[in-house]
């Protein structure tokens, strides 16, 4: 059942005389499928988008490709996009709020970043403005520098690589140890284990580029190690 139906669900529910608070109990669920995360996810995208001036149909595409929105509830959805695409004031406010949903789980922090990297770069160019908004929203998501450069690395041609930054790893640890890393990485990234998980199709694509840019960055180490 989709989120918007659920809204309507609890909706019909206090109508019909359920208490406040067994209706919230019912609504449980992972931050990640929260109304509220949806909502803010939706506007933290438009808000990317808009980031370089302007929203082209191109970004508006990846948007899609990447935050799976279901047919049914594509008006509701489309109503806060172009709200929040007006301009870009306000996203660290919807980034705050994501944060607090997390706590000290950082994962799916991560992996919204890489979305928004992926809008950033749909239309070919990576603008100044873009990389100060997604720099701040990482600060907001306390993603470290070196995983903030990381992400970048593996989405903008032009920018600066190092494949260490790709791992995440000091250039002084000691060989046997970034192959560690690179496998546990790997092995946390494949796109087996995320369809185990029920991960939709979006979420996919983008792990199977992070294995193939993590396979890369140990060839290039391991080689120049050799």
């Amino acid at each position: 059942m989709s989120i918007w139906s659920r809204i309507g669900e609890a909706i019909a529910a206090l109508r019909a005389g359920e208490s406040l608070s067994t209706v919230f109990e019912k609504l449980k669920t992972p931050p990640e499928r929260s109304v509220a995360f949806t909502i803010a996810v939706i506007a933290l995208g438009a808000k990317m988008a808009k980031a370089d001036g302007r929203v082209t149909r191109d970004e508006v595409q990846a948007f899609r490709e990447i935050f799976f929105i279901p047919p049914e509830d594509e008006g509701n959805a489309t109503k806060v996009f172009d709200l929040a695409r007006q301009d870009v004031a306000g996203y660290d406010i919807y980034a705050r709020r994501i944060r607090r949903m997390f706590g000290d789980e950082k994962a799916p922090l991560c992996d919204l970043l890489e979305g928004l990297f992926y809008i950033a770069m749909a239309d070919g160019k990576y603008h100044p403005h873009e990389d100060a908004v997604l720099t701040e929203i990482a600060r907001i998501f306390d993603i470290e520098e070196a995983q903030f450069k990381n992400v970048r690395a593996r989405f903008v041609p032009d920018a600066e690589r190092d494949p260490y930054d790709v791992l995440g790893v000091s250039h002084n640890l000691p060989l046997a140890e970034v192959r560690k890393v690179w496998r546990d990485q790997i092995k946390a990234s494949h796109p087996d284990k995320l369809l185990a998980k029920g991960l939709p199709e979006e979420a996919i694509k983008l792990a199977e580029k992070r294995v193939s840019d993590l396979n890369r960055a140990w060839r290039e180490i391991s080689g120049s190690a050799a």
